[in-house]
């Protein structure tokens, strides 16, 4: 599996000949935006800086997108969408944390998130996530301390944290690193088995944006 990040909470998953799309940015959007053919685009609240699913669609690949709470097979992905809350932007709005299970890996993403009381469909859900993407901005989502302490108690293996840099508070990656007591070097693309998870217990990767 090839983790690579493109900013605010658009994150790109490749793993064999299948894409997952995260959050992609839409060109109504003030970020940057980046243009990859995915078979899946999973988007966790409607706002234009997360709902870019037209920028998934390129060359021979023309996506499934998930825009909300269900249970979703495609291409022999299994993805759950639990309802949760944000208030990105100024307004609420509701944002989906998704479980997407591929490789023999659980992968949580959980959007837009701004609350660590989570539904308790969710809190069942969340057992054995191997890598977690968690909201750090601030600003209508998980501050620093909160994102930590909601990662924590999730006990995933990994934690990759997203909205940060240009979105979101100046310095929340720093107060985020500092809450983790971790220093990890950044790298622009993540690529990760199973067995690379083994012993870890909420270590942290900082992604790079690619663009």
């Amino acid at each position: 599996m090839v983790i690579t990040y493109q900013g605010v909470e658009s994150f790109k998953v490749q793993f064999g000949d299948v894409v997952i799309g995260y959050n992609p940015v839409s060109k109504e959007s003030s970020f940057k935006t980046a243009r990859f053919g995915a078979d899946i685009v999973l988007v966790s609240a409607n706002h234009e800086d997360l709902n870019g699913a037209e920028q998934c669609s390129f060359g021979d690949k023309k996506p499934f997108v998930a825009m909300g709470p269900g249970e979703y097979e495609v291409k022999g992905v299994f993805i759950k969408g639990f309802v949760s809350e944000s208030h990105y932007g100024g307004d609420k709005l509701n944002n989906t944390i998704y479980i997407v299970k591929l490789e023999n890996m659980n992968l949580c993403f959980m959007g837009a998130l701004d609350t660590i009381e989570l539904s308790p469909e969710a809190k069942e859900a969340l057992e054995d996530i191997d890598i977690l993407f968690v909201p750090i901005g601030g600003d209508g989502v998980l501050d620093p301390a909160s994102a930590y302490k909601l990662a924590v108690n999730i006990e995933s293996k990994l934690i990759i944290p997203m909205h940060h840099g240009d979105v979101g508070k100046k310095d929340s990656l720093k107060a985020f690193l500092k809450e983790a007591g971790e220093n990890p070097e950044p790298t622009d693309k993540l690529t990760i088995k199973k067995k690379d998870l083994e012993g870890k217990e909420g270590d942290v990767a900082v992604l790079t944006p690619t663009i």
